[in-house]
């Protein structure tokens, strides 16, 4: 199969990781990027050997069929609107949208066309979180009841250099972070039925401490403080802890409780981690690994900490799907479906009420080690 060709909307701090990992995948071919910002996008052109477009010239492009859209979540619509009536496929960063009438209205234009939508996050697809998936399976640790998600800190304002949206409506730790917690819940155990929540606002405004806006204090606009049950169809209770007020902490990233043992899954904010599984005598037991390719440590994190970072594995998933006429794993259907569950907890929170799901979706298929290599180069 030859490569597709893609371009990208958003020259932000996010362009440099898909334009830096886009060359593992052998059916990736990045060759333009464009922004409103030309000289962003002359800047990004420059450093990666693509050209540089006017967002207009992009959506024309002949030679380019699937746009990537990195712009900020409060464009996200608009702009994934525009990439799908130009005739391109479109993939979008997370959040997806920002409300559910948005996605479906996205989802009904890509179905009018032929086209095909897809959204981050595609760390579910990482070696460590298809391995905890195996063991759910493969009847480990039997049917998941219950589980706790915690993704804790005190925000983004002290390494990113402008940090304005996460602390504005579309951002937050539920919009922001949240997609990577609840697309893995999903993956792992199914989609969810109802929401209940209570959220804060601990500090009205932050100082950044990195870059030229060093020392600038900037106002908080949603909700930074957050705690949610989510109830699955499966009839599993998960508790979702989601805070930027939090200096420190001890909760894991994600535990889940069967009816045979529990299951400790790594931070779905990344590709690989430790999977354990304690049985009913109650050790834990660290799970072997599977040789996935997706496991394979290839980067540092932003403390400097090495990772597994495969950032474009949903999208070079999309390209062969669309060559070999197969579902995609980041599907709109699961992207909306994660898209409702959020903004459900942040209207539970303000409206201090429980929220039924009006959207739902499959489990994206299993990606095997052997999958995940073919689509690597």
């Amino acid at each position: 199969m030859k490569p597709v060709g893609i371009g990208i909307i958003g020259c932000g701090n996010i362009s440099s990781a898909y334009l830096t990992l886009a060359p593992m995948f052998k059916l990736l071919d990045i060759r333009a990027v464009s922004d409103l910002n030309m000289e962003a996008a002359e800047e990004r052109a420059s450093e990666y050997s693509v050209r540089a477009d006017s967002v207009e010239d992009l959506l024309a492009a002949d030679d380019i069929d699937i746009i990537i859209n990195l712009t900020v979540p409060a464009a996200h619509f608009e702009v994934t609107k525009q990439i799908l009536s130009a005739g391109k496929h479109a993939y979008s960063e997370k959040p997806f949208v920002l409300t559910v009438a948005e996605g479906q209205e996205l989802q009904h234009l890509a179905n009018e066309n032929g086209l095909r939508i897809g959204s981050a996050p595609d760390t579910f697809m990482g070696g460590s979180h298809q391995l905890a998936r195996a063991v759910i399976d493969e009847g480990q640790v039997g049917e998941i009841v219950s589980g706790t998600c915690h993704v804790m800190s005190h925000g983004m304002e002290d390494w990113h250099p402008n940090p304005d949206f996460f602390f504005q409506s579309g951002g937050g730790p539920v919009l922001d972070l949240g997609p990577y917690y609840v697309s893995n819940l999903v993956q792992l155990i199914g989609p969810v039925k109802a929401v209940t929540a209570m959220a804060s606002t601990s500090f009205t405004t932050r100082t950044i401490g990195n870059g030229p806006r060093e020392g600038e204090t900037i106002p908080v606009e949603t909700p930074t403080n957050i705690h949610a049950v989510l109830e699955f169809h499966n009839g599993a209770l998960i508790t979702l802890g989601a805070s930027w007020d939090i200096w420190s902490h001890r909760h894991e990233n994600m535990e889940l409780y069967g009816s045979n043992g529990s299951l400790n899954v790594p931070d779905p904010n990344f590709f690989a981690g430790e999977v354990s599984v304690a049985g009913q005598e109650g050790t834990a037991v660290k799970v072997t690994p599977r040789d996935h390719p997706y496991s394979v440590i290839n980067s540092e994190d932003n403390h400097g900490t090495p990772c597994a970072n495969y950032r474009g594995a949903g999208l070079a998933d999309m390209a062969a799907a669309i060559l070999e006429g197969r579902a995609h794993r980041c599907s709109v259907e699961l992207a909306t479906h994660v898209v409702e569950v959020l903004t459900a907890i942040l209207h539970s929170a303000e409206q201090r009420c429980w929220v039924e799901m009006t959207t739902s979706c499959k489990r994206p298929e299993a990606l095997s080690p052997a999958q995940a290599s073919d689509l690597l180069v």
